[in-house]
Parts: structure tokens; sequence; C-alpha cells
């Protein structure tokens, strides 16, 4: 996905949860044809672990002929999390990696020294209409590891760990989450999961990870006595056990990981923890010194500067 700054999400008072640190309103941005809400960054909290951008697509309704269309872009310094909960969109890039992104699969791409990817609806899919709903997220790579090799991992749903029990159902998508390890290979430590729950379920926030945050996509959670209702960021202090209820019957994300090792500067689709690489990228892009993106023939110009 491609991206530029834009009005800082709106963050919520702590109420009476000690461990909860900031909550985070998203704002809704319309990108084209569809909607999406942007968590992080934001002015009071840049990171949560690695993770430096969240955005959630959707839910829209894309009518028979109308699809997405996000053109070639370039990335550096990131790995890009796409995960759906309805819908498809056609992954293509500049590694040579062609395939659909469906629901429940974890698809991971590394952009590291640079990568340029295009998003689209498959033909089938704007053919009929769809639903498009999901989540689209960035990993800040460290620090040693920012200009390491592009790359693309994709594990379809099957391969993901599933917990059921009771009202409740978990895929893990990386990292470790109640007892389950994802098979994703991440370049630092830091866990993603997708979790429904019925009406006054609960399940807790794992401790093992210092940097915590759980993203209500949809109903509501009460936490400490405080109901908190999505589309919503709870972001908690380290080391507190939290036990999250369903006020409603819920969906949200668990997200988090270790602190990374300093800030990082985002412009546009880069992130780095140097100015001069991030200017250098933008100069490859305009020299078009990224490699295409096979079966692409357009391209998303660098923003004016």
């Amino acid at each position: 996905m491609s991206w530029m700054p834009d009005k800082d999400p709106v963050a919520g008072d702590r109420k009476s949860c000690d461990a909860l640190e900031l909550a985070v309103v998203p704002r809704a941005r319309d990108i084209g044809n569809f909607e999406v809400r942007r968590a992080l960054p934001q002015a009071k909290r840049q990171m949560v672990g690695p993770f430096i951008f969240l955005d959630q697509m959707g839910p829209a309704a894309m009518p028979a002929g109308i699809g997405m269309d996000v053109r070639p872009h370039p990335h550096i310094g990131l790995s890009t999390v796409t995960y759906l909960f309805k819908g498809a969109i056609m992954h293509r890039d500049s590694e040579g990696n062609a395939l659909e992104i469906l629901p429940g699969a974890m698809n991971l791409m590394t952009a590291g020294r640079g990568i340029a990817h295009s998003e689209r609806t498959p033909d089938a899919e704007r053919k009929s209409g769809q639903q498009l709903y999901g989540m689209q997220s960035w990993v800040a790579l460290p620090k040693a590891l920012e200009e390491t090799d592009p790359g693309f991992q994709h594990y379809p749903e099957a391969d993901l760990p599933l917990v059921r029990d009771d009202g409740v159902t978990a895929r893990v998508i990386a990292g470790d989450v109640f007892g389950k390890r994802s098979p994703v290979k991440t370049l630092s430590d830091w866990f993603y999961a997708d979790v429904a729950l019925e009406t006054g379920k609960s399940v807790p926030l794992d401790t093992d990870y210092e940097e915590r945050a759980i993203y209500v996509a949809e109903g509501a959670v009460e936490i400490a006595g405080d109901t908190f209702e999505g589309p919503q960021l709870l972001i908690f202090r380290p080391g507190d056990r939290i036990t999250v209820k369903a006020a409603a019957s819920t969906r949200m994300m668990l997200l988090g990981g270790a602190a990374m090792e300093g800030s990082r500067y985002i412009w546009w689709n880069f992130v780095s923890s140097s100015r001069e690489r991030i200017e250098q990228a933008k100069e490859d892009w305009v020299q078009k010194r990224f490699r295409d993106v096979p079966g692409e023939t357009e391209f998303i110009p660098l923003p004016e500067r």
C-alpha cells in the first residue's frame, strides 16, 4: 500500500485501566473506491514494537466493474503485512512474485534495500464485485537488516496455527500467541494474531512481549471495567497482565514485540534510521533505479518534495 502523511488519529483518555498507555481512534481516509482507517503512526506514538504503520481497509463494497488499483510504488527498510478478512488482492512485485492474497493468509513482503509492488483487484472479483475488508501494516526492520535482500513470504490460511475454545477463535499470524507459534520467519521479535470473541468471552494478552497493543476492528471490549468500542487501537504498558473480555461480538488484532533500537524516519513509502538513505531512495525512484514489476506499465510518481 502507498502512503502519505495525513491528519493524526485521535488519542483518547486512559480511563481507569492503569495498564493502558494510550487509546487511539483511527481517522478515516478515502484512498479511492474504498476507505482506510489509520491508527499508526501518530503524534503520540510512532511504533508498537516494530509496527510503524497500521491501517484497516474497509469494509467496502466494490460493485462489478470497480476495483482497487494501487499502481507500482517503492518501499525500503520495512516489511509489509497484508491480512484480509474478506475479498482478494492481486499482489505483484519487482522480485517476480505474483499471487492472489486471500482471507486468513499471511503475506509478508520484505523491502530491505528496495522493492516495488502493485496491489489490484483480481480479474474475477473485478468482474463480479466483492467485499474488501482487512488489515495492512508495516514492520520496521532492525538497523542491521535495513538493507537486507528483498523477498516475499506467503502462508495460506491452513498453514497458520488456529486456536479454538468455547467462543474464542484465534489465528496466529506471526510470533508466539496462546502457546502456538507461527511458521512465518521474522527478522525481529514480534507477534500478530487475528482473534474473534463471542460476547462475554475473554482472552489474556501475553506478558512475554515488551510492547503490546490491541486493534479492535469491530465490536467492543471490556478491560478492567472500562469498555472500548471499535475501531480503536489500545496500547498497553509493558509487563502488566491484561484480560480482554468481549462486551459484544468482537474481531480484533493482537500485535507488538520487542522495542526497536531508536525511532525511524518515515516519508511516503520509505522507512529508515537514516534521513540520507530516504533521500537516496527518493532519487532512486525518480531515476528508475528500482526494478520493474513484471506485467505492469504504470507507476506512482514520487510525491512533490
